[in-house]
């Protein structure tokens, strides 16, 4: 009996032997091809209310579209903080879905450029990283409560590299800033734009055709160091060309935006044609104006100044844009500051940083891509925007004051008088004054019905462009209330980062909202409206954190150990369990 029961089981055995042999191969085959189809075949299940790891179709298409290896280098990398670790690991992940899309042509490489240089060879890093655009930032951290602060320089940006070409992008450049409440909001908002941040640079440096930008002159618009990092910015994304609009009779089609920067001179009505017939042709139109002269160089040599209008005359254009540029300022308690004399010194007069009602701070649209989630916008005795009648035309507010603002109509004497009410929300009594308007549609001829019918025929014969009264296609116009806007300061060092306020020691976000506007008009690819996300901050308990760290900690890293231990010896029991019975039977 006992032969032939050790020879049963030993048949039994084999025959479990190979079936169990049978069900692994099956399962490696199983497992093989799955991995296989995961090649070819990407899907990712995304459960987050806010679509937060859903790519968006413009971007897809766009990636499907590399011909080549797209090199990044980002730069967040090493011992970070809580906020700016997720951040990079967020990057990261973009990055890795951005690959999946394109054939794995992104090469990404995250590292602490900093980590193996000496203090001279940092130094020349970051002076390098800086002229490109990307502002380093000091990281204080502490390791545990109670411990001393250490600081860290750490560069929130990665340069991309494709062929021969390269382009920085700054992960924190232009993020909406938290007035209130924690500081991770502040990485978070960053988050919501790391699609639109990695995949508008790679669209930009593979792009084989560039749109055509003209900076139009001819009415007093500065050509000047005021205008270097706008033109530097334009020439470097774009291809750029000069339209002297006081010399020419019409402008050339080829142009496919324009933009018109703080005009200090009547426009003549040939000049409005020929801005007129250029819209209503399939052209596209920025203008940054100041309707009123009202200067601060002025103020500070006689401690006051009267604004008054220009006279650039085009109020009528702008009606029939659907708008009306107010002769008017804007005041608001949230504004950047101003550095005045508030008392005589010893020596010096004695002077004092105080915020400066007439550079409101500007607040974004709140579904529009082009200025949402946009850090302020510095603006500079902007006037006020109202919006009329004009059939097909839709309107959409880009830039407005804050909750406590107020208008001062013209004559409006400037003067340091107006800092006794900087805190009185009485005075401050009007909210949400829109000073930057975005118009789209199908618009209607300034001289409609009444050309005279020689000059529509020289139109058409002479420059082959012939008279039309309504755009054939619907247009694009963005109005902005500010020429100083679209400005730089300019320093003893040279030309300053467009909102760029040495009182305040800030660069604002007028430099984005730029890039911004102009890529809404020349961009078809839609890759802009991924700025429209939105993250929802999901914050633990920092109180419960300090004390509940002890459990949550045994909870994610003892309690799996112990639970794979016990699944061992579970395992191991009845293992021996199962073969006592096979042996006794």
């Amino acid at each position: 009996r006992r032969v032939g029961g050790t020879r049963g089981s030993r048949r039994v055995g084999g025959v479990g032997g190979t079936t169990r042999r049978g069900r692994w191969a099956y399962l490696l085959v199983a497992l093989v091809a799955i991995n296989s189809a995961a090649a070819f075949v990407h899907y990712r299940l995304d459960l987050t209310a806010e679509r937060r790891y859903t790519l968006s179709k413009p971007t897809k298409t766009m990636l499907s579209k590399l011909d080549d290896d797209v090199q990044v280098d980002l730069y967040l990398a090493g011992g970070l903080k809580a906020g700016i670790r997720q951040l990079a690991k967020s990057a990261q992940e973009e990055l890795q879905d951005f690959n999946e899309y394109c054939g794995g042509r992104i090469r990404f490489h995250a590292f602490d450029p900093l980590a193996k240089l000496d203090d001279s060879a940092k130094q020349d890093f970051l002076d390098s990283i800086s002229r490109m655009g990307i502002q380093p930032r000091t990281q204080v951290a502490q390791e545990a409560k109670g411990e001393e602060q250490t600081q860290r320089i750490v560069i929130p940006g990665a340069v991309i590299r494709y062929r021969d070409r390269s382009y920085p992008v700054d992960l924190l450049k232009g993020v909406q800033v938290p007035q209130q409440g924690p500081q991770e909001q502040l990485y978070t908002n960053a988050e919501t734009l790391l699609e639109y941040k990695f995949a508008s640079a790679i669209d930009k440096i593979t792009s084989k055709e560039r749109p055509l930008i003209g900076y139009v002159m001819g009415n007093g618009e500065p050509m000047d160091y005021r205008v270097y990092d706008l033109i530097e910015e334009l020439r470097h994304n774009y291809a750029f060309g000069v339209v002297a609009l006081d010399s020419i009779p019409l402008i050339s089609p080829k142009f496919n935006a324009i933009v018109i920067v703080k005009p200090t001179r009547k426009f003549t009505d040939r000049e409005k044609l020929s801005l007129d017939q250029y819209l209503l042709h399939g052209g596209q139109i920025i203008w940054a104006v100041s309707t009123l002269y009202a200067e601060q160089d002025s103020l500070q040599l006689q401690q006051q100044t009267i604004a008054y209008d220009r006279g650039l005359e085009l109020e009528d254009l702008f009606f029939k844009y659907g708008v009306r540029v107010n002769p008017d300022l804007v005041e608001d308690m949230n504004s950047a500051r101003l550095t005045i004399v508030v008392g005589p010194g010893s020596g010096k007069p004695q002077t004092e940083s105080l915020p400066w009602p007439y550079y409101p701070l500007l607040n974004g649209s709140l579904t529009n891509p082009i200025s949402k989630n946009l850090d302020p916008v510095l603006a500079e005795y902007a006037n006020s925007i109202d919006t009329v009648e004009a059939d097909g035309v839709k309107k959409t507010v880009l830039l407005q004051s804050s909750a406590n603002a107020h208008q001062v109509g013209t004559p409006a004497i400037i003067t340091f008088e107006i800092l006794k009410y900087k805190n009185d929300r009485a005075y401050f009594n009007q909210s949400n004054i829109p000073v930057a308007m975005l118009l789209e549609g199908n618009f209607h001829s300034l001289y409609e019905n009444r050309l005279p019918q020689a000059l529509a025929d020289s139109l058409a014969n002479v420059y082959g462009q012939p008279y039309v009264p309504v755009s054939s296609k619907p247009g694009r116009v963005i109005v902005v209330a500010d020429g100083d806007l679209f400005m730089n300061a300019v320093t003893d060092r040279g030309p300053a980062p467009l909102g760029f306020s040495r009182d305040d020691g800030y660069q604002f976000a007028n430099d984005e909202f730029i890039n911004n506007c102009v890529e809404y008009l020349l961009n078809p690819s839609g890759i802009l409206e991924t700025r429209a996300k939105d993250y929802t901050l999901r914050l633990l308990d920092p109180a419960k954190v300090e004390t509940d760290r002890s459990f949550w900690q045994f909870i994610n890293i003892g309690l799996p150990l112990i639970l794979v231990a016990l699944g061992g010896y579970l395992y191991q029991l009845l293992r021996r369990r199962k073969y006592a019975v096979s042996l006794a039977g």
